[in-house]
């Protein structure tokens, strides 16, 4: 039996797809094979050696010390996709608020709700809330993931003009994306003609603070930014300056923080771009169905730090490599097995940057001395030996 550790409230739909007679699922298990985690920061944790996994339910990882669980050989899942309607529904509330007066109109009916001449003061003050329409506007898209696709089809259909910027983005991106939206050369170019900002990146050290004061200084005069990605794309003291200036004329934002958050000029978020029913829901799903796939069958499927690897459940015994991506590593692992007359039926190698891994089907017992071989090997990260059928 497998146990795994909750980390914060995951959704029911998400627990049942660990079934009660191969998982016990807590809060307070110790030595967990895997860890179901949403918002709890993990920096500061230690993991136990039997720590084989942490599922991610939602995108973001900036919680979770990848470079630590990827030296201990812990992979670590996310749930690219399972949030992006939620969080798509909202850019476009977020766009339609930055557009117009909305959020400002409703605060001063309320105001004025016991006002007798209500109606009359409406008509007078109601100019004052009007704003502009976003149909014909120009929206630039920073990030071309799940999200990013959804947000530019969606503002394809509501008439405005799409313009994205992904250096790195994947195909199965670019076959999702409307033929509408243009494509622009780089972010700078991006920037110039975008009346609309909105932002769908990680947060890493090649994004923290990507729009900061040069960025600001380029983008089109009374810009609106919207900012429902990840707090600290956007170098805060250099975006109140543009709010002062009225350069940038409104920042809507998922993440509110200090000063950003009580300028006039910003619409602050309170966190809610992935935080639905469904999307908890989808993302609890996707998380546990993974880390279980992987325990149960030493399948990888969206993991942020090992390459994805699957082969097909088999009723054979599995041996699952992770190690360096160097030269040898499967023949030192094939000979070995050679070397205990083992017969391998089925091996899939697959690597990601420094890290790879190995899925290999057998026929014959592997001994605890030839896996403490295939552990001694220079480079390799783990070993470990598993039955589908039966757990391991």
């Amino acid at each position: 039996m497998f146990t795994i550790r909750t980390m914060n409230k995951i959704s029911e739909k998400g627990l049942a797809q660990l079934s009660a007679d191969r998982y016990k699922v807590g809060d307070d298990l110790e030595r967990p094979d895997a860890l179901l985690v949403r918002s709890a920061d993990l920096h500061g944790e230690s993991f136990a050696d039997d720590l084989k996994a942490i599922a991610r339910a939602g995108a973001g990882v900036n919680n979770i010390p990848i470079d630590r669980c990827s030296e201990a050989g812990i992979v670590v899942f996310n749930t690219p996709g399972a949030n992006a309607n939620s969080v798509k529904e909202l850019v476009v509330a977020g766009l339609l608020l930055a557009a117009r007066g909305i959020h400002e109109g409703i605060g001063w009916a309320q105001e004025h709700a016991t006002d007798p001449d209500l109606g009359k003061l409406v008509e007078k003050e109601k100019k004052r809330f009007a704003g502009t329409e976003i149909m014909g506007k120009t929206l630039g898209v920073v990030g071309l993931g799940a999200i990013g696709v959804m947000v530019s089809n969606a503002a394809t259909a509501l008439g405005m003009r799409v313009v994205g910027y992904d250096p790195y983005i994947s195909v199965v991106s670019a076959w999702g994306l409307s033929r509408a939206v243009e494509r622009a050369q780089s972010l700078d170019e991006l920037l110039g003609q975008s009346d609309y900002l909105t932002l769908h990146v990680p947060l890493n050290d090649g994004t923290k603070g990507m729009i900061g004061a040069s960025q600001l200084s380029t983008i089109k005069a009374g810009a609106r930014i919207l900012n429902f990605a990840r707090n600290g794309l956007v170098d805060e003291e250099a975006l109140i300056g543009a709010l002062d200036s009225g350069h940038v004329a409104r920042y809507v934002t998922d993440f509110p923080s200090g000063p950003v958050a009580a300028h006039p000029s910003t619409l602050p978020v309170p966190h809610l771009g992935a935080s639905t029913e469904e999307a908890e829901e989808n993302c609890a799903v996707m998380a546990a169905t993974q880390v279980g796939d992987y325990l149960e069958n030493g399948t990888i499927t969206n993991s942020v730090n090992f390459p994805d690897c699957r082969l097909d459940p088999s009723e054979h015994q599995r041996v699952l490599i992770a190690n360096r991506n160097i030269p040898n590593m499967v023949g030192q692992a094939t000979t070995i097995l050679a070397n205990h007359s083992i017969n391998i039926l089925n091996l899939l190698n697959r690597h990601r940057g420094e890290l790879a891994y190995n899925i290999i089907d057998i026929d014959g017992n592997l001994t605890s001395d030839a896996v403490e071989q295939l552990r001694a090997i220079d480079g390799v990260i783990f070993v470990r030996t598993i039955q589908p059928t039966l757990g391991s």
